[in-house]
């Protein structure tokens, strides 16, 4: 039997040897790269953090102890230890269990989250909850390097640090720039400061030089800058926080002696802990980056199971950006720290000059566009739906407000399946519609892209965003020598609406699926892709006229975007036609197959015939 066998919770844990914990960690290792080659997810996050996940729930009194993790990607042997081994390959399927920390799972998940730099400032508030309720448990919050470039971060490290109360912060880095720092030196002096004899001394220090009234306050702050050359851990200092580390985030022994000694520390502190990502399997462990989230893949040589034969929308993006910015010098690219994800890779390689990177900080991404833009560039922000919500003021008050040339690729638009409520781009058209100056094109197919993204490019002025899913286009080959100029604001007639009393107006590559049923049904109904939903084409709006059945077909929430803005149109116009709406519920939609959970929520060739029989 396998000591994984045994493992149904933390108490588990807790009763066993140091040399069966190790064993675990590859028994954990092992049972997630199985499971993930059959289902797909995040692998190299997860298996970089086996031993530290060991190690806090070894440590730690949870769930009493609360662990609260960033971005949650990397919850895979959190799930295993808490109770949900025998669930695990139903990992991010529809009825299974979440890729993500979720609260409704398990008591062991204390914060929903999908999104990075979110634990510092949530797990302060358990903290200061702690406080205001007079109770005596631990608050343990996980981040990454990654997550410490978004701003979020930095503003719960400065309030912690300004509020004083008990609260680790553990620093997962799998930078490798800094792996040399672990070593017998590293070792001794985190021994040594763990047991608080540096505290003590730097303690003394600041007492005897403040007492020096003419030239102590000068002496302090000088050696505190002396220090800031030696010990990486001097930022978190500065802002309150005691700095332990670095730690090999891969060594169970040395995790568990220092954790149990940070335990009973007064005030906040800073674990900084080192560990690879992809850890204990090669392919994860060369190419992290590729192995980041993956689909089904092969055990032996980590094949990953893709169709070649095809293109995506983010591909026709790729190919786009690389094709116009040889003609035109002005193009720039930024992303958020999805360089690979938004199809920057190409554009990053060949202008590397006129490529941003910025990590995991949308509103930063969006403001330097803006300073990019009042200099005479283009700037293109290739960004997440979900992430961009992040920059919501940013776009408004630094870009729309003046009127600037900033192009927003909004990737992932729609349903994306698997990764859930806190990756469904369903909200985007709602929350860029309602901004003054802002263009907003949904392009049904990858030509339509393209040519809007030419016509965004060459054509235009102020904001404008192009939203498109994760999902592949309808052409097998695109063309990318020749471009064309979208008429802006002008709606393409699929199928003539003269004197049909049923008229589909869709945004987007929906409208194969549409014509797919007319085909099928051989019905007369009118079949109009809008292409724009600001500015609408109001001219063939007008010429539907009254006493029709409109359909409006689009994947965002039915509150705000397409169907609002037809109905806000035909109200204003005094035109009285019913309307019947295809678009996401009012509600947070699961996570699973993209096919199985639109088909849940009304986006099935079924739902669409009962409306032309």
């Amino acid at each position: 039997m396998k000591i994984l066998d045994f493992v149904n919770s933390p108490q588990d844990i807790k009763k066993l040897s140091f040399k069966e914990l190790q064993q675990l960690a590859k028994e954990i290792r092992e049972f997630i790269i199985k499971t993930l080659s059959e289902t797909g997810g995040h692998l190299a996050p997860n298996l970089g953090v086996v031993e530290l996940t060991i190690a806090l729930h070894y440590v730690f009194d949870t769930p009493k102890d609360k662990i609260v993790w960033d971005v949650g990607h990397q919850t895979y042997p959190h799930k295993i230890i808490t109770a949900r081994k025998e669930k695990f390959n139903t990992l991010r399927q529809y009825g299974g269990i979440s890729g993500f920390p979720r609260r409704e799972e398990s008591i062991y998940d204390t914060f929903n989250v999908g999104h990075a730099s979110t634990a510092i400032s949530a797990a302060l508030g358990m903290v200061v909850a702690r406080e205001l309720n007079n109770e005596s448990y631990k608050v343990v919050s996980i981040v990454g390097d990654g997550s410490l470039t978004g701003g979020l971060a930095y503003e719960g490290l400065n309030h912690a640090g300004h509020l004083g109360y008990d609260f680790i912060v553990v620093l997962n880095d799998n930078a490798m720039f800094i792996s040399k720092s672990v070593g017998a030196i590293a070792k001794m002096l985190i021994k040594i400061i763990t047991l608080g004899l540096v505290k003590k001394i730097e303690s003394k220090i600041d007492k005897f030089l403040r007492r020096l009234h003419f030239v102590g306050k000068y002496l302090l702050r000088i050696a505190k800058r002396f220090k800031l050359l030696i010990f990486p851990g001097m930022l978190f200092e500065e802002m309150g926080f005691a700095y332990i580390g670095p730690v090999d985030g891969h060594d169970l022994k040395e995790l568990i002696e220092v954790f149990n000694n940070v335990k009973n520390f007064k005030g906040p502190v800073v674990i900084h802990v080192l560990t690879n990502k992809g850890k204990g399997y090669e392919p994860a462990e060369k190419k992290p980056e590729k192995y980041h989230g993956v689909g089904k893949f092969e055990i032996k040589d980590g094949f990953v199971k893709k169709d070649l034969s095809k293109i995506t929308f983010t591909d026709v993006f790729s190919r786009s950006i690389v094709e116009l910015a040889k003609q035109n010098d002005k193009i720039i690219g930024i992303t958020a720290a999805m360089t690979e994800g938004c199809g920057l890779e190409e554009f990053a390689k060949i202008f590397p000059k006129r490529f941003f990177d910025v990590g995991i900080a949308e509103e930063h991404a969006v403001t330097f566009a803006a300073g990019l833009a009042v200099c005479g560039y283009i700037p293109v922000c290739a960004i997440y739906s979900t992430f961009l919500q992040r920059a919501f003021d940013q776009i408004i008050h630094d870009v729309a407000l003046q009127n600037l040339h900033v192009i927003f690729m909004v990737d992932r638009a729609g349903i994306v399946g698997e990764d859930g409520p806190t990756h469904h781009g369903v909200f985007d058209l709602s929350y860029l519609r309602l901004i003054p100056n802002m263009t907003i094109m949904v392009p049904k197919d990858g030509n339509e892209l393209k040519n809007m993204f030419y016509t965004a490019i060459n054509y235009l002025c102020g904001p404008v965003a192009i939203r498109y899913p994760k999902d592949f286009v309808q052409e097998d080959k695109i063309s990318f020598e020749t471009f064309e100029e979208v008429s802006v604001g002008k709606a393409e007639i699929i199928r003539d609406f003269k004197n049909k009393n049923t008229i589909f107006l869709t945004l987007g590559p929906k409208v194969y699926n549409i014509k797919k049923v007319f085909d099928k049904k051989n019905k007369e109904c009118g079949l109009i892709n809008m292409r724009f939903l600001k500015p609408l084409d109001e001219e063939i709006l007008l010429k539907i006229g009254n006493n029709k059945i409109i359909v409006t077909l689009e994947d965002n929430t039915i509150i705000g975007g397409f169907f609002s803005a037809i109905s806000e149109f035909f109200v204003k116009n005094n035109i009285n036609n019913k309307i019947i709406p295809f678009a996401v519920p009012d509600k947070f939609i699961t996570f699973g197959k993209k096919t199985l959970l639109e088909e849940i929520i009304g986006f099935s060739e079924k739902e669409f015939e009962s409306v032309i029989l």
